[in-house]
């Protein structure tokens, strides 16, 4: 695996919670369409103004196109902590900033501004090119992206160095389970999320909510749905999406699990 890699992505298909294992880190620069990333503890949603940093880990992945005839388009960097920690040797200047402000999540956000739109309008030219990258033009184009934000963006850079650490196992499942409720998100994805397999996270979730998590994940649903309907301005054709349900017909049948009768009826009882 090279320690710098720089690829153009197209696809006209939209895709869904795709599974993706990072090896490495990456810059994602978004083209065309929408971008939205879920790591254990947090959702990021991006359009074409912004791009992301990913950490390396497991994330859900889902790229949407914008409108009719469109297609998805972006261009990713991925590079390796060993090409991270040899900048930060060699610009220690670069975490001279005082901001002390931690990154509590697995990525960064950032605004395209005029030099990152031309920064990223020359990789481009460079990948249309009959010649391939070499492995140094693909340093210096990195080097020179983590300059310009260490520079302009320094307590990103802060951000960025303090990616890699070690969490306790138990906060990564509350956090995973706390940030998708109300998320389309399968019990096995969850699982994946947290770096788990499955009948693991099963076990270390009944040992922290002394339960298993469809069940409770079923039951914080039903409940917020139950909170929703008494408020007696939606109905559940306005709400089962928001509450992680694909279709109408299994949230009703969920409803009806927990509360014993249909949300309408709920309703008309409240």
């Amino acid at each position: 695996m090279d320690q710098v890699s720089i690829i153009s992505y197209n696809s006209e298909v939209v895709s869904s919670n795709t599974r993706i294992k990072l090896r490495q880190n990456l810059f994602s620069f978004l083209l065309e369409g929408q971008k939205s990333v879920q790591y254990a503890e947090k959702q990021i949603k991006i359009d074409p103004n912004q791009f992301l940093l990913l950490s390396a880990g497991n994330c859900l992945m889902s790229e949407k196109i914008a409108n009719a005839g469109g297609s998805y388009r972006s261009i990713l960097i991925f590079f390796d902590n060993k090409i991270l920690a040899d900048f930060f040797i060699r610009h220690p200047q670069a975490l001279h900033s005082t901001s002390k402000k931690n990154n509590d999540h697995p990525f960064l956000v950032f605004e395209k501004d005029a030099f990152l739109v031309n920064f990223m309008e020359s990789l481009g030219f460079m990948l249309a090119l009959v010649q391939p990258l070499s492995a140094e033009m693909r340093k210096v184009k990195l080097e020179e992206l983590l300059l310009y934000i260490s520079e302009y963006y320094p307590e990103k850079i802060q951000q960025l160095r303090s990616f890699n650490y070690e969490i306790d196992e138990d906060l990564v499942i509350r956090q995973a389970v706390t940030a998708n409720i109300y998320n389309a998100v399968t019990v096995e994805e969850l699982a994946f999320l947290c770096h788990m397999s499955l009948s693991t996270f099963k076990r270390r979730f009944a040992r922290i909510y002394a339960t298993s998590p469809n069940k409770w994940l079923l039951e914080k649903r039903m409940q917020k749905a139950a909170q929703l309907l008494k408020q007696g301005e939606c109905k559940a054709s306005e709400i089962y999406f928001e509450l992680g349900y694909e279709n109408l017909s299994s949230f009703i049948q969920s409803f009806k699990q927990i509360h014993g009768i249909t949300p309408k009826q709920y309703q008309l009882l409240n």
